[in-house]
């Protein structure tokens, strides 16, 4: 086979072998390393998922997650009442500060307002992506730090150091404000995207600008 036949086949078979996914129902082809999922799920958790597991494939560069979501008739909800359950479950959480701020339309929650870390603006979502009538999730949030930008990369090289799952002499790292962009080379997609990980979870950080390539 091809490359492109191959990656197509590892990604439909890492898509057969999760349980939780009505995988025939998702369609899968690859050009070059991009692999781009369509085809009709019930949810958008499932729609998730599946993005995730055609990531960490070998071989995959980038994923076109184009798969739609048809909420069974049972699962659909008023955008009140969605709203109403999205805005209950985010002040339960203590990582989720009170300036993230939700509004709903057709299914589709949208996030808005400021926080001080990634981390923050990734449990809102993660809060959320499981909900009962959930179409997608649109995250306007903006980061904004309360930390020295002076120490920013003096924390990210630490961080790396460290971390036993990286490279830490293979990467290079340029900070500009609160935008930070790695470079060089790294052995799997799984220590590329250990590394935008740790660099988003360094205090200070506002974008992560990834241009590692897999060797």
């Amino acid at each position: 086979m091809t490359h492109d036949a191959t990656l197509q086949h590892d990604v439909e078979q890492a898509l057969l072998s999760d349980s939780s996914l009505h995988a025939e129902q998702i369609g899968v082809s690859a050009r070059e390393g991009v692999v781009e999922l369509d085809g009709t799920v019930n949810s958008y958790s499932e729609k998730y998922i599946s993005g995730n597991i055609a990531l960490r494939v070998v071989g995959v560069s980038s994923v076109a997650n184009e798969i739609r979501v048809a909420l069974l008739p049972a699962d659909v909800q008023s955008d009140v009442d969605l709203a109403r359950i999205a805005i209950s479950h985010l002040q339960w959480n203590y990582s989720v500060p009170d300036t993230v701020k939700v509004s709903v339309s057709d299914g589709w929650v949208k996030f808005e307002g400021t926080v001080e870390a990634k981390y923050q603006m990734d449990e809102a979502e993660n809060v959320l992506r499981s909900l009962k009538g959930l179409k997608g999730i649109s995250n306007e949030i903006v980061i904004k730090p309360n930390v020295e930008i002076t120490v920013v990369k003096a924390k990210i090289v630490d961080a790396f150091k460290r971390n036993a799952g990286l490279d830490a002499n293979s990467i290079e790292i340029e900070v500009d404000n609160g935008t930070v962009t790695l470079k060089g080379q790294v052995g799997s997609w799984a220590e590329r995207e250990e590394a935008c990980r740790v660099t988003w979870s360094s205090p200070g950080v506002t974008h992560v600008e990834d241009r590692l390539s897999i060797r």
